[in-house]
């Protein structure tokens, strides 16, 4: 099996196709297939060239950046140098690991206004590293995507699923599925929440790996993960990141809380260590909104967050949990007291955002001293506030929805559960594989 089609495939087309092309910058974490993406587009083109900076073999093309900001001359040297034609209209020019040439990201807005016929691509992964050295980026020259793991809507389509994937998107709470069409989707769910979405991982169960080879995988990405860490210890140390990821992770799906995070670190160093996981994707973030209005953010708190990593895989693979009865009972309930099921909700709404934008997750609690009630997240539906509550398995009670719905005067709200899609009073039910389609 060659490439996977990603949702991404269709904005780079359109951008390969627009009049009034800017630059393109591919934003996220290590390993979610960015540069795999480019590559797959650079077939339409008649000339390919990638450029990786962290790559010895291009230490030229470093040099020549560094030289020049005028696009014309930077594309005769690379010409001249590599014996590839960059050439406006035939040229797809890819700007790989650019994180590693700050010249080159300053040059990319001199594309823009000097040579905005040449197709340009650039990605990276500790990308907002780099954008802090460039004391004015180039705002309104450049334009950004925001890339993340497999949704489990293209897991289907790595499966060749397409039919189901049909089945799934044409389903609602006023159009349920049959029972058999569930039955099959909630076990492609299961085997999902097992190997996450990190793409090498789907390449390999797509092409007849077993769950024991997705599982070596994983843990050779948690292995090259940690070895990241020494690339910020310029500002933390790396056992300190390893130490707060790890606390993270053991807090999922609940308000995260410094003191019980790590006891030997202070509160500016653990501060610092979210806010370096999340500027390199690996991290997300659910604010606390008070939901009385739009925008969400407008009434945010942000002294209340929750936290969770960007992979179900990866998450399991951390915790070693032992999965192998999720295949048999189809049940999720004892795994973590339902934290995965929350996480893997808050990662497809996520993948489902704008990707022009950077993600944001909200989520409510009443602000009311000894009260107990919170909506897992709020989210914008067009014009509408909309609480989402996220069960685990069947059954659960839904007084901190109902209450919200009362107290906020909603129309309605949605329960994502191990349900068919449904209704009952003013809640709509959505399956927890349909998170993404919310």
């Amino acid at each position: 099996m060659g490439y996977l089609e990603r949702k991404i495939d269709k904005d780079l087309q359109e951008w390969k196709s627009s009049d009034s092309r800017k630059p393109l910058l591919l934003r996220g974490a290590r390993q979610v297939g960015k540069s795999s993406s480019v590559r797959e587009l650079g077939k339409q083109f008649d000339y390919f060239f990638e450029i990786n900076f962290e790559n010895k073999d291009f230490a030229g093309a470093k040099k020549i950046f560094e030289r020049h900001s005028n696009p014309h001359s930077i594309c005769d040297e690379l010409t001249a140098l590599y014996e590839i034609p960059v050439t406006a209209g035939k040229t797809l020019l890819f700007l790989d690991e650019i994180q590693s040439c700050v010249d080159a990201l300053s040059a990319l807005r001199y594309f823009y206004e000097q040579m905005p016929e040449l197709h340009v691509i650039a990605a990276g992964s500790l990308l907002e590293f780099a954008l802090q050295k460039i004391p004015s980026y180039a705002v309104g020259r450049i334009r950004s995507i925001y890339m993340y793991p497999f949704s489990f809507e293209e897991f289907l389509a790595a499966l060749q699923r397409n039919s189901l994937l049909e089945k799934l998107k044409s389903a609602s709470p006023e159009n349920p599925l049959s029972d058999e069409i569930h039955s099959k989707l909630k076990e492609l769910f299961l085997r999902f929440i097992i190997i996450g979405g990190m793409p090498e991982v789907v390449s390999k169960y797509a092409t007849g790996g077993s769950l024991l080879d997705c599982r070596n995988i994983l843990d050779e990405l948690m292995e090259t993960l940690f070895n990241d860490f020494a690339k910020y210890k310029q500002r933390v140390p790396a056992t300190r990141l390893e130490e707060v990821f790890s606390a993270i992770i053991a807090q999922t799906g609940q308000k995260y809380t410094y003191s019980q995070a790590v006891p030997s670190a202070n509160q500016m160093q653990i501060k610092e260590s979210i806010e370096l996981f999340k500027m390199a994707g690996l991290v997300y973030s659910a604010t606390h909104s008070s939901a009385n209005g739009l925008p969400l953010a407008a009434e945010t708190n942000r002294r209340y967050r929750k936290l969770m990593i960007l992979d179900t895989g990866i998450y399991q693979r951390f915790l070693r949990l032992d999965l192998t009865n999720l295949l048999l009972d189809e049940k999720i309930e004892q795994i973590n007291k339902g934290a995965l099921a929350e996480m893997f909700v808050g990662t497809e709404l996520v993948k489902s955002q704008n990707n022009r934008l950077s993600a944001e997750l909200y989520y409510w609690q009443r602000e009311k001293e000894g009260s107990t009630a919170e909506i897992d997240y709020v989210v914008q539906r067009g014009y509408e506030i909309v609480p989402i509550e996220v069960k685990a398995g069947t059954k659960g009670t839904m007084q901190s929805m109902f209450l919200f719905l009362k107290e906020k005067k909603r129309n309605y709200g949605i329960r994502c559960s191990m349900e068919n899609f449904g209704e009952f009073q003013n809640i709509k039910i959505y399956p927890l594989y349909a998170a993404g389609s919310i």
